[in-house]
């Protein structure tokens, strides 16, 4: 294994310049070249000021079109990527399972297609995972509930089926879950209730069935429950809500 070190981030970084076919504000056209000043100079580029290795990618609102290499596996101090708000396509590549750093991982508002990478589940630093309006499909990986770190879950918007996982409990630092406008099926776990950092809950527009639990006012901190347009069963009553006094929105 060759020692990396900011040339190879460099490289994995014009890679992903390569990789990109439309750049209409030649923001990486202009500044990304071999030839210029230290990456750490990059626009959307940050570095550590102890290591001097790329730590944050951020390409958010660019308008680029493109696809994601896997060269970015390689940049091995990174601690949040977002490439929030363009049109990228293609799969995650499973080579950014080496990521192991990574706190911040936001591709929200793309083209993305494939499945959810089950090798999200092994950032076991990661505290938000942000997917939202994609086009993915499968199922909800299990080993995204090893997050114990996680606080900010969205994988709205997109073509996810299958249940929601048991396992979901197990995110013990959860503060914002979204999973609305998917194709989810079956219950609600009971065991998101335990949740007792949840502040924020979108499950609408899916399938899922079953009753509401009861539970999900035992949660203090819950300020938005939206449960609307599923197959619902259960009545909800005033008194039901006065343990949650924080909560300001509530649909069914």
């Amino acid at each position: 294994v060759g020692v990396k070190n900011i040339n190879t981030d460099k490289e994995a970084l014009l890679a992903l310049k390569l990789h990109i076919t439309h750049d209409p504000y030649n923001l990486l056209e202009a500044n990304w070249s071999n030839n210029s000043t230290s990456v750490c100079n990059w626009v959307g580029i940050t570095c550590g000021s102890l290591h001097l290795r790329v730590i944050a990618l951020d390409l958010s609102n660019m308008d680029l079109t493109g696809t994601i290499p896997p060269h970015l596996g390689n940049l091995s101090f990174l601690v949040s990527i977002s490439f929030l708000n363009n049109s990228f396509h293609g799969s995650l590549p499973k080579e950014l399972a080496q990521l192991r750093r990574i706190k911040h991982f936001s591709f929200s508002r793309n083209y993305l297609s494939g499945e959810i990478p089950s090798w999200i589940g092994s950032f076991t630093q990661l505290e938000q995972l942000r997917l939202r309006l994609n086009n993915f499909t499968g199922i909800i990986p299990t080993s995204l509930c090893n997050l114990s770190k996680l606080n900010v879950f969205d994988l709205s918007s997109n073509s996810l089926q299958g249940y929601i996982p048991q396992e979901i409990g197990n995110l013990r630092n959860l503060r914002i879950f979204y999973l609305d406008q998917n194709r989810l099926s079956g219950p609600i776990p009971f065991s998101i209730f335990n949740l007792s950092y949840l502040q924020q809950i979108d499950l609408s527009i899916n399938s899922l069935s079953g009753s509401i639990p009861f539970s999900i006012f035992n949660i203090s901190s819950l300020q938005l429950i939206d449960l609307s347009d599923n197959w619902l069963s259960g009545s909800i009553f005033v008194n039901n809500m006065s343990a949650s006094s924080s909560l300001k929105q509530l649909d069914f």
